[in-house]
């Protein structure tokens, strides 16, 4: 009993100290839009404190919401006097975070090289950065690490460049954990990084993709955001900047692009998950990519991958126009998902962001689009809401697996249409 008090102890003082005790996600069907305006009326009343881990958008599509314990029957009450019908996806956050931390504490020990690196656990920042210099380490041929700037709280932004060789070549560009809370897809930005250096020699594809442009891998795009979900609140999703005249902390880094910046799709607040920031590119996180791929000036494909609803979309996503290349990203993006369910079965819906989940503006692949990237697509990677953002560590090498397949169809698309 003792030895459990002080892992428990321990356990705390690792992970931080808000609690998700009694905390309910409820999967919300909105019928109608009528039921639809109702349940975004829950979302403007900020005393009950709800998380929306899937927005209110359209009837029809499921809404996923967190709802903290003291919240949770007065949401209840209200859905069953609208009539709104709903289930129970998560009976007790806290009891998932905890299977979260005891099997990471069950695989503490640090790697002395990326094959000894555990791949089926999550890692902290540090755990992090320290794989990345390991594998820069054994690979210094084919592996390099630079730091595109600093965050808002001074931490180093770092991406690794997979390249044989030469100056000014035309790139991929690969970013995971934009949101911070999404542990799966920093988890498979690991394994991807493992992939590149172990199939590069024996996978014919993948060779002859890095013998004629480099690939960029940012596998923690926010680090502020991810370190804040491992030492105070895994739930966090935003970064970690303040805003003048308000208490609340931090912006989504997916909704301050400048392109279709401030537009339906995105909040004013402050307070809210999808706060857009005071003006496009406020957040050093977002500006440090932008000026990184203004500079490059040969991105020829931008990927950025997310966390949940199994999902390949590509633009837009603050207007309803169709994008000028349509027909070639739709095709793409059938060919990829075709080859990501071939190895596990799992299902992908793909489209346009607008037409297959919502409307969001100011978002990643808007923007690298509008610079002229044609390639710009952005995965929602497993589930489909059955454990959300607290995905089981036992899913990431299935998850990573597939998504790599997706993702080289899309760069061996590339590497072929090059001009």
């Amino acid at each position: 009993m003792q030895r459990l008090l002080i892992l428990s102890v321990l356990l705390g003082a690792v992970f931080g100290n808000e609690n998700f005790v009694g905390h309910q996600v409820l999967r919300i069907s909105a019928a109608d839009e009528a039921q639809l305006q109702k349940v975004k009326e829950l979302e403007d009343l900020e005393h009950l404190k709800l998380d929306f881990w899937r927005d209110p958008a359209r009837a029809g599509i499921p809404i996923d919401v967190r709802v903290p314990f003291p919240s949770v029957q007065s949401v209840k009450a209200f859905l069953e006097y609208h009539d709104i019908s709903y289930e129970i996806m998560i009976e007790d956050v806290q009891s998932l975070l905890d299977e979260e931390k005891q099997q990471m504490a069950a695989f503490q020990a640090r790697a002395l090289s990326t094959d000894t690196f555990n791949y089926a656990t999550y890692h902290t920042l540090d755990e992090i950065y320290e794989f990345m210099d390991l594998l820069v380490a054994e690979h210094p041929q084919l592996v390099s690490k630079i730091q595109i700037g600093n965050t808002f709280e001074g931490r180093p932004i770092h991406v690794l460049k997979f390249s044989t060789g030469g100056t000014n070549r035309p790139a991929i560009w690969i970013d995971t954990g934009i949101h911070s809370r999404e542990w799966v897809t920093q988890a498979s930005g690991i394994w991807f990084a493992k992939k590149i250096t172990k199939d590069y020699r024996q996978d014919d594809t993948l060779r002859v993709i890095l013998d004629n442009m480099d690939i960029f891998l940012e596998i923690v795009t926010n680090p502020d955001g991810f370190a804040y979900t491992h030492k105070t609140n895994r739930m966090w999703r935003k970064t970690r900047s303040r805003t003048p005249g308000s208490l609340c902390v931090g912006v989504d880094p997916n909704r301050n692009w400048d392109a279709g910046f401030g537009k339906a799709g995105a909040s004013s607040n402050p307070c809210s998950e999808t706060y857009h920031g005071k003006f496009a590119n406020s957040e050093v996180e977002v500006k440090s990519i932008v000026d990184f791929v203004t500079k490059h000036g040969k991105i020829k494909a931008f990927i950025s991958i997310h966390s949940y609803s199994q999902l390949l979309l590509y633009p837009y996503g603050y207007t309803s126009d169709p994008a000028p290349d349509k027909e070639e990203l739709d095709q793409l993006a059938k060919s990829a998902v075709s080859a990501l369910t071939s190895l596990h079965g799992t299902k992908f819906k793909y489209g346009s962001i607008i037409d297959t989940i919502y409307q969001a503006s100011g978002s990643t692949i808007d923007w690298t689009y509008s610079q002229g990237i044609k390639y710009s697509f952005t995965f929602e990677l497993r589930d489909t809401g059955l454990r959300g953002f607290l995905l089981p560590a036992s899913q990431i090498i299935p998850t990573a697996e597939e998504t790599w397949l997706a993702l080289l169809k899309i760069m061996d698309h590339t590497s072929k249409h090059l001009y």
